[in-house]
């Protein structure tokens, strides 16, 4: 579980709480953000703009992405270094073929298509040409994913802009009925913080967290490309080792020199 987003997610919706009970009146403000119409507006319209510019497969494939956002965490590249350096002594005592049992116990498909690709015998071409075209398609989902919540971004604070105008124009119509004026208003200015709202404490911060997970996720296949094409070529141990903590941020080559 992704704990910074979850927090961030109760920490943005706390300080809007918060801020209203502050406010005079307290608790009882609460019922001013309670607006059946501008919730209509604003998500109804967000999801029917949603509908009109991508395939129904697409946005179902949402609840994925959200699962990527709130519950995965990024993987320890410093273990693949780990991993590869023991296959690599084992391949070079036992023959490649020795590592074919650890090969079905890898738990990461993507690592575990391309090891097996080396036990079966394929040449470097062959390998290198099959991994990166996977990598290919995997940066095109990713890509999906983060236009559609940059786009969840752009519409939901249109959405509350067309959801004022529309309180504004339903206020001037009924001018003459100053009962109905407070109503209008009150939806027109909560069509637009529910609009802003989840634009810009919402979709827009997970569209980010996407690209963030998306770029993790590319640096860990690149290194196993990385590793494979070493272990189909030879190499040592302590080469590949070297060249695959050259992927790794400072304090990670730390740990594995510790280790």
């Amino acid at each position: 579980m992704d704990f910074a987003t979850i927090l961030g997610i109760i920490c943005a919706v706390g300080a809007i709480v918060l801020s209203i009970l502050l406010s005079p009146g307290g608790s009882s403000n609460f019922v001013y953000f309670i607006n059946p119409e501008a919730f209509l507006v604003v998500f109804g319209g967000t999801l029917c703009a949603l509908m009109i510019n991508y395939p129904w497969a697409q946005i179902w494939g949402l609840r994925r992405v959200l699962k990527k956002i709130l519950l995965t965490t990024g993987e320890d590249s410093s273990q693949l270094v780990f991993t590869f350096v023991e296959l690599t002594k084992k391949a070079r005592q036992g023959g490649v073929l020795s590592i074919e049992g650890d090969v079905r116990n890898v738990r990461d498909d993507f690592m575990r298509r391309g090891l097996q690709l080396v036990v079966d015998g394929q040449d470097k071409e062959f390998i290198a040409s099959m991994l990166e075209t996977e990598i290919g398609f995997i940066r095109e989902r990713h890509n999906v994913g983060q236009e559609i919540f940059n786009a969840l971004g752009t519409y939901a604070p249109a959405l509350g802009i067309i959801g004022t105008v529309m309180g504004m124009l339903l206020m001037l119509a009924t001018i003459d009925d100053i009962t109905a004026v407070p109503r209008r208003m009150a939806t027109a200015l909560a069509s637009a913080f529910f609009g802003l709202g989840l634009g810009y404490l919402l979709f827009l911060p997970m569209a980010g967290k996407l690209k963030r997970r998306s770029e993790e996720e590319l640096l860990i296949k690149e290194i196993v490309i990385r590793g494979v094409l070493l272990l189909q070529s030879g190499a040592a141990p302590s080469a590949i080792e070297s060249n695959l903590k050259a992927y790794l941020e400072p304090a990670k080559r730390a740990q594995i020199k510790g280790a």
